[in-house]
């Protein structure tokens, strides 16, 4: 088996549009929610979401975003950072070893609500001849493929909030077992439509404002909490085959030596803790580590009220007596939900705070949930005593459940 370790990574988020920023604000706190500008956003209970504030148009040329949703833009932008931090070459033959794993929830939800208003509003007789493929859910990927020169194999996973990390996990089996050499791996959601916040908010899931701050209505584990708060972006990471990218001379971020994916087969949108502890237990079976010695696990944390028990059940089965001495976050409270990219920029923050050796913090949490009582870094980031193993969880509707590990590069056994 293949040593897979990650090369680059990219992040455009609504805490910053690079890693270092990005993970700079989750240490210090700041929140990325705010207030929407959309002149539909009245009709919310809480106009309030995660929003990326990048500008498009420095990035990519009119002609270019015509036929480009705003979900497969992001991701554009969180690959060419990934595979520009790598330093990777992958245009002729090397893009055939190359493989491209992608996650995202919706695929072009502008795009489809837009078509849905010209037809049903605007009573258009024809709608955009690029509508189909700015909507499709691959669009992203075959974009990414495009622009970065990768001819391998090309996949898009739809697993609701799991989709990045599924996309993850699969991407390092893929070059784990020798499929390809080199992945980008990683997943991109932009959701912030009236019809979709609609849809969440009849679901009941998303946060109240009921609150003088509501930037803060996301409370993971919190004893006040009321749900999540939709946010945006897209995050990317290289993985590489170890002995390739050393031969190369790469900079080494991590490695990723576990995965564990199942489904609860009990509810499509409850939560069952057996599923999620199976997960952890097959992530750490494949690292073979023991929970004892995962020194930081950065948690799913939607901040809904029947979730976080559940997560914190499941982490009780996993890790036993150990379960209240390892520090968790969750981060949602600060960057809001990205659905189907919550898992990539997810798995970057435990990384990074790996090779920082700082958890941040799990905000607004001023009164845990006596349901919720291991340690979930509450308020404040905090110096991680050790900062060799890390995990993140990434649970999603449909009951898809995918946890990865990954430990401090070392660069013996070459």
């Amino acid at each position: 088996m293949n040593r897979v370790v990650i090369t680059g990574i990219g992040v455009v988020s609504p805490l910053g549009n690079d890693p270092d920023t990005f993970f700079r604000a989750l240490v210090e706190g700041r929140p990325g929610i705010r207030k929407l500008a959309s002149p539909w956003s009245a009709s919310l209970a809480l106009p309030m979401a995660g929003t990326v504030d990048v500008d498009i148009d420095a990035h990519f040329s009119k002609i270019r975003r015509i036929g480009l949703d705003r979900v497969t833009l992001l991701a554009l932008l969180a690959a060419r950072q990934a595979v520009s931090a790598s330093g990777i070459a992958l245009a002729g033959t090397a893009g055939e070893n190359a493989g491209l794993f992608w996650g995202t929830g919706m695929g072009g939800a502008t795009a489809l609500e837009a078509s849905y208003h010209d037809l049903l509003v605007n009573r258009a007789a024809r709608l955009k001849p690029t509508t189909i493929v700015m909507a499709m859910n691959n669009a992203a990927a075959g974009q990414i493929a495009i622009e970065a020169g990768i001819r391998g194999p090309s996949y898009t996973y739809s697993q609701a909030c799991s989709s990045s990390a599924v996309a993850i996990g699969e991407a390092y089996r893929a070059v784990r077992h020798g499929v390809v050499g080199t992945a980008l791996a990683g997943g991109a959601e932009a959701l912030l439509t009236q019809g979709v916040l609609k849809a969440w908010e009849s679901l009941g899931t998303l946060a109240n404002a009921g609150s003088d701050q509501p930037e803060t209505a996301c409370r993971p584990f919190a004893k006040d909490r009321s749900g999540f708060v939709l946010g945006e972006g897209a995050a990317a990471l290289i993985l590489e085959e170890h002995v390739a990218a050393c031969r190369r001379g790469a900079s080494i971020l991590a490695e990723i030596v576990g995965y564990g994916n199942t489904t609860d087969a009990s509810h499509i949108t409850q939560p069952d803790a057996a599923g999620q502890a199976r997960a952890m237990r097959m992530a750490l079976a494949e690292a073979d580590l023991e929970p004892s010695e995962i020194d930081h696990i950065n948690a799913h944390g939607t901040g809904t009220k029947v979730g976080d028990v559940v997560e914190t059940r499941a982490l009780k089965d996993v890790f036993g007596d150990f379960a209240k001495q390892v520090p968790i976050s969750a981060t949602k409270a600060l960057h809001g939900h990205l659905m189907g990219a919550t898992g990539a920029l997810e798995f970057i923050a435990a990384v990074q705070a790996m090779r920082e050796g700082v958890a941040p913090p799990t905000a607004h949490l001023w009164h845990p949930d006596p349901e919720c009582d291991l340690d979930y870094v509450p308020l404040v980031s905090r110096p991680l005593a050790r900062s060799f193993n890390v995990m993140s969880n990434s649970f999603g509707f449909g009951g898809s459940n995918a946890v990865l590990v990954a430990r401090r590069y070392r660069a013996a056994s070459l």
